[in-house]
C-alpha cells in the first residue's frame, strides 16, 4: 500500500475527501508533521495499541570507509525509532 492507497482508504473509511484525508496524513506522518516535530524535540509520541515512536540516539564512533580501508570518525546522530504496540502485533497476527 503506497501513500495514495493509504489516502483513499483513510477518506472512505473516515467519509472525508481525498484531499483532506491527503492533508491529515501529512500534518501527522510529513516530515514537518506532528510526530516528526515531537521527535525533535526529543518526546515520546505513544500511541495505545499501536505503537510508540522515539529519537533514538547513536553515539560517535569509529568506522571504516569500505573503498578504500581508511578509518574514519563517525558523528553522533538521532534517528527515528518505532516499537509496535501489543494490540497492532495481536491485529497482524
Amino acid at each position: 500500500m503506497n501513500k495514495s492507497d493509504l489516502v483513499e482508504a483513510l477518506a472512505d473509511s473516515a467519509g472525508m475527501t481525498k484531499a483532506d484525508a491527503s492533508r491529515a496524513l501529512d500534518a501527522l506522518f510529513g516530515s514537518g508533521g506532528v510526530i516528526a516535530r515531537a521527535l525533535r524535540g526529543d518526546q515520546r509520541v505513544q500511541i495505545t495499541g499501536f505503537g510508540t515512536f522515539e529519537a533514538k540516539h547513536r553515539k560517535a564512533r569509529m568506522g571504516r570507509n569500505p573503498r578504500t580501508g581508511a578509518t574514519i570518525q563517525i558523528p553522533a546522530s538521532k534517528t527515528p525509532g518505532f516499537r509496535a504496540g501489543k494490540g497492532f502485533k495481536e491485529a497482524i497476527q
